[in-house]
Order: structure tokens, then sequence, then C-alpha cells
């Protein structure tokens, strides 16, 4: 568990909603270990809430899971764009999306975060230029 606030990304709340799903057994066990609320973005939300449509999975628990406030939106990208456009055009090789630059951003004011994610770019991408972005995320 980790000291900080965890910074979910759309991979494990996908995994999280989706039984069957590749890493939903090692997500369900890391859920049991967080202490709400996780938070998060609207990008993040969206991409999760298009992944399970698309996937044909009901997207009601995911909006139970923000409506119990087991998950807050936590970043407004009107208020943090200036960072989120320099992140995203720093790794514009990668390509970074927006819910990516999100959640970065969001280590960046919460240094004591970790990451919850599936996305082997969060071992690339850096918080404050050169700074490692401590990550939740299977081996």
């Amino acid at each position: 568990m980790t000291k900080g606030p965890c910074l979910i990304d759309t991979g494990p709340l996908v995994s999280f909603l989706g039984s069957g799903l590749r890493h939903h057994a090692w997500t369900v066990e890391q859920w049991k270990r967080l202490r709400p609320p996780l938070l998060t973005c609207e990008p993040v939300f969206t991409e999760a809430a298009f992944l399970l449509k698309r996937a044909g999975r009901d997207i009601d628990a995911l909006f139970a899971l923000l409506e119990r406030g087991v998950i807050r939106m936590a970043l407004a990208v009107q208020e943090e764009q200036a960072d989120l456009r320099a992140l995203m055009h720093r790794y514009r090789n990668r390509p970074m999306s927006l819910a990516d630059a999100c959640l970065v951003r969001l280590s960046e004011i919460h240094l004591t975060g970790e990451v919850f994610t599936l996305d082997p770019d969060f071992r690339i991408y850096r918080r404050h230029g050169n700074k490692v972005i401590p990550v939740l995320m299977p081996d």
C-alpha cells in the first residue's frame, strides 16, 4: 500500500470491471489493498467507458464507482492545459494520450501518489522532467 493517493489509469478500471480480461485477477487483488478515493481524470473515465462499451460490457458499474466516491476526478483539463500540452509535446513520439498526460500531471501534483496502470509507457514517462513516476503494474 502506498503512502499517497492511488492515481488510476484506464487499464485497471477496465480490467477490474471486466471479468475474463487478461489482467482482471491481478487488478482485483490490487484493488483490495487500495484506499479510496482513487484519483483520476475525465479522459481516463472516457477511455474506460468507451472500451467497456466496445467490449459489450455494461458501464453502470463504472458510474457506480464514481457515484460512491471510489474514484474521483482530480484534475481539470482546462486548468492544467499548459502543462498537459507541454507533456504531450515532450512525448509526441510515444505518442502520449491525453489520459496519460493527465496521470503524469496528477503525479506531479501528488508527489506521494502511485500510478496504477497496465501501460508500460509509464516506465518511460517522467514527472517534472526527469523524475521516475512510481507505478503499480504487473511485472
